[in-house]
């Protein structure tokens, strides 16, 4: 029997928790051995949390002394590329948190320089949740016929004050405050992401975005309007400000095809239609599910030598999506 792969893990922060659980379900495939992180306290925690008997102030220590067979990156955006490129040195194989980098220029240019160096997969978890799995499945199975219109809506007062004079999203993931590209790079990049997953490529012909909170420097609305390349019209309504939701991020989504629909409304996916059917979901579950879906991918997809889903080329799809939002919507330059 083969060894378990032993991965070094990068970031400690908020999001490297969900990693680490999911990394302990396969224990016989692989082990995370190793954390890194310039916050001792971070690496300290994590590593007590999880048993892990290696911390290290930073990954070129952690790559250079810990006998690693592969890298996950959960650090912030901006260290992306620079922990790719070090991997990379190494010949490492890689699982990075999206984005690959800041912008699909640096993505790009990152994906050819180390193509060859190392095996890299972007972590894009979302199109891995067991609802968006099943509906891809009813999309392929051909129960709802030709896709004609979609819409998907994300609709959360998280970044409003709550009673307490607390914004929910802010006190979970402060980072949101300072940045210049929020809600379609950080959040959105995975609906955007899922529904290329669903609907096949997807071409934005319009976006208009919008601030609403003072607390952030970045959008926290978005209207999107795409295409498919069969000319299905799809829709993309978005608010982190939205008065009188909850601070919960739950999706929605409606797919209209010739013959059926598919509903996505929080827990529920329904398909209406010749071939009905009916799935609840745990989302807590769900959420956690996701990344441990992401994670046995690119174990198998090593041990198998088979394609990552989420290769950089199928990656940088996405980020064209994102990068056009910004483009067409002429937020920057209004900025």
């Amino acid at each position: 029997m083969n060894q378990p792969l032993r991965i070094g893990l990068i970031g400690t922060g908020m999001v490297s928790r969900h990693h680490l659980i999911a990394w302990a379900t396969i224990p016989d495939q692989a082990r995370v051995v190793a954390v890194a992180d310039p916050s001792r306290e971070n690496a300290l925690r994590r590593a007590t949390e999880f048993g892990i008997s290696q911390t290290y102030a930073s990954a070129e220590a952690m790559l250079a002394a810990a006998g690693l067979d592969a890298i996950d990156i959960a650090a912030p955006r901006e260290t992306h590329a620079p922990l790719v490129r070090l991997a990379a040195k190494y010949r490492l194989p890689v699982l990075c948190q999206k984005p690959l980098a800041p912008n699909l220029q640096e993505a790009t240019d990152l994906a050819a320089e180390v193509e060859g160096s190392t095996r890299l997969m972007v972590h894009e978890n979302w199109r891995f949740r067991s609802y968006y799995r099943d509906a891809a499945a009813w999309l392929r199975e051909g129960r709802i016929g030709q896709v004609k219109q979609a819409q998907l809506t994300l609709l959360t007062s998280g970044v409003l004050p709550g009673p307490d004079g607390l914004c929910p999203a802010l006190e979970r993931q402060s980072f949101m405050r300072r940045e210049l590209r929020m809600l379609v790079a950080e959040v959105l990049i995975h609906h955007l992401d899922t529904l290329r997953m669903l609907l096949g490529p997807l071409r934005v012909t319009a976006a208009q975005l919008s601030r609403s909170s003072e607390q952030l420097v970045g959008e926290d609305g978005a209207v999107i309007q795409l295409t498919t390349d069969n000319g299905a019209g799809v829709a993309v309504f978005a608010s982190f400000a939205a008065h009188g939701h909850p601070a919960a991020q739950v999706d929605r989504l409606e797919i209209l095809g010739d013959k059926g629909a598919i509903k996505l409304d929080g827990p529920s996916l329904t398909c209406s239609g010749a071939a009905p059917g009916e799935r609840i979901y745990d989302l807590a579950t769900e959420y956690q599910g996701s990344y441990n879906r992401t994670i046995a991918h690119f174990v198998n997809a090593l041990r198998d030598v088979s394609p990552f889903e989420t290769a950089p080329q199928d990656n940088l799809e996405t980020l064209r999506l994102v990068e056009d939002c910004y483009r067409l919507s002429g937020w920057e330059a209004l900025r």
